[in-house]
């Protein structure tokens, strides 16, 4: 971005990752720019950042109209590949979502078409989050269970949207239990929200089967902690590693279905606990910025800034598993650093997928925001960057197509982890050698799906790039 002869203010940057949230911005402001208000001084600001960072900022219209809404300047900006580009009116709701933390109940759903006659919707339990307030205050609701009202109204395909916008407040459902003998009315539950940072870190087992012992690892996003400098949730996860290679693991099944990004710092701990014949000299990823700030990284710290690469773990078990085999079990909310990381590992080793197509998202975000300044307190997550892999494919922006295809869309669903579960069962199945009949007739009789929870929450979809390089090389390159 080209700004001789304008006398610059000093530029401020703060680097945020996804969930993990460390800070980005940069401001570039005139003395012009500090006397105007509104939106034409936020939407300036948008602008700025755009033309550094953005992805495809060669394709930026030149004289933007910058009296509009920011939301709608910024979407105006977008370029016609962008898919997943955002902004938000308040950073701090931005990063808290990035954390995963939601103000909530505390349950994630599925939402499907009730049938091809009607245009009832309803919305599926996936799971229960532990520590939410449906989960501490004992509400009798369970993954399974079919939601068919909010607050009292009958979702239908011309209502469901502005419904469920309803549910990060107080709200009622009314519900269903599916049985074998048939579905149970649960009558109407009240539910309270608060806000609520989830534990990714869902589930993990040892399942042993046929001489296989098949560590089972339910993981629900990438972040590395609760908090910008926590490493909790990596720990967690090296301590969940340290248990699969002290039980002597032959098989792991990674069930990553409801895992629709997050930090690429989670993701690099997750694949180099994974990854056989890896450690801290082999590379995960490469990244590719558009010119000017790939330009700039380069200058200021060498062509190594444009990869990341894996780290050296103790609790590694990727030499311990058969035919050099990972499963991973994927919907289509799986998505951004799941999809960074069945990228990275495929070089080193099988990544077998059993479900459905994964969203295919083969480019990453930092976020944007200035804290300091009292005239704006938006936010925004622009894709900065495009990932590949060590042996530079990256061809998934269709997403990843299953070995096994399952789209889990029947309402008759067991408990996650439960050796009969939809999609656990086709791994177990594949890993022992069955016969394959079930992964014959696993789709029959699913509903159509409308989407899931993640569709209505910002930090969803998302592979964020935390590293403070990135506002370090734009700032030595530009400030005068």
């Amino acid at each position: 971005m080209a700004m001789k002869g304008v006398k610059m203010t000093v530029f401020k940057h703060a680097f945020a990752v996804m969930m993990v949230a460390a800070i980005a911005g940069v401001v570039a402001c005139s003395d012009d720019d500090n006397s105007e208000s509104g939106n034409k001084y936020v939407n300036n600001w948008i602008y700025d950042n755009m033309q550094l960072y953005y992805l495809w900022n060669l394709d930026l219209p030149k004289a933007p109209a910058k009296s509009q809404n920011p939301s709608d300047f910024f979407n105006a900006l977008l370029s016609d590949q962008d898919r997943f580009s955002w902004i938000q009116e308040n950073y701090v709701e931005l990063l808290n979502s990035l954390q995963g933390v939601n103000k909530e109940a505390g349950y994630e759903f599925k939402l499907y078409l009730e049938s091809p006659d009607n245009e009832n919707v309803i919305a599926q339990v996936m799971y229960i989050k532990s520590g939410s307030l449906v989960d501490t205050e004992d509400k009798d609701l369970k993954r399974g269970d079919v939601i068919t009202h909010i607050n009292g109204q009958r979702m239908t395909l011309s209502n469901y949207q502005n419904l469920l916008g309803a549910i990060s407040e107080n709200h009622t459902i009314t519900y269903y239990r599916p049985t074998e003998e048939g579905p149970v009315d649960m009558g109407t539950l009240s539910l309270n929200t608060a806000e609520f940072a989830e534990n990714p870190n869902f589930m993990h087992k040892v399942i042993e089967t046929e001489g296989h012992k098949i560590g089972y690892y339910v993981y629900n996003f990438f972040a590395t902690g609760p908090t910008a400098k926590s490493s909790q949730y990596n720990d967690e996860m090296d301590a969940i590693f340290a248990d699969f290679k002290s039980a002597g693991i032959t098989d792991l099944v990674v069930d990553l279905r409801y895992n629709s990004g997050g930090a690429e710092g989670a993701t690099i701990n997750l694949a180099s606990l994974i990854g056989n014949n890896i450690d801290n000299s082999k590379v995960f990823t490469k990244r590719s910025y558009n010119n000017d700030l790939s330009a700039a990284l380069v200058g200021e710290y060498g062509a190594d800034v444009l990869l990341k690469k894996f780290t050296t773990e103790s609790q590694n078990v990727g030499s311990l598993l058969n035919n050099n085999r990972v499963y991973i079990l994927s919907s289509s909310r799986t998505a951004s650093a799941s999809e960074l990381l069945i990228n990275g590992l495929k070089p080193f080793m099988n990544v077998f997928l059993v479900g459905d197509t994964t969203i295919g998202k083969n480019v990453g975000s930092i976020s944007l925001y200035e804290p300091d300044d009292p005239k704006n307190k938006w936010g925004m997550q622009p894709i900065v960057v495009k990932s590949y892999n060590s042996a530079n494919e990256s061809n998934y922006s269709e997403g990843f197509f299953p070995d096994i295809v399952n789209e889990d869309n029947r309402l008759s669903l067991k408990p996650l982890g439960d050796t009969d579960e939809e999609l656990l069962s086709l791994a177990i199945d594949h890993i022992t050698g069955g016969s394959g009949a079930r992964r014959s007739s696993a789709a029959r009789d699913g509903h159509i799906s409308l989407g899931t929870s993640a569709d209505f929450k910002r930090g969803s979809y998302n592979l964020v790039i935390d590293d403070e390089r990135v506002a370090g090389a734009i700032r030595s390159s530009l400030v005068e």
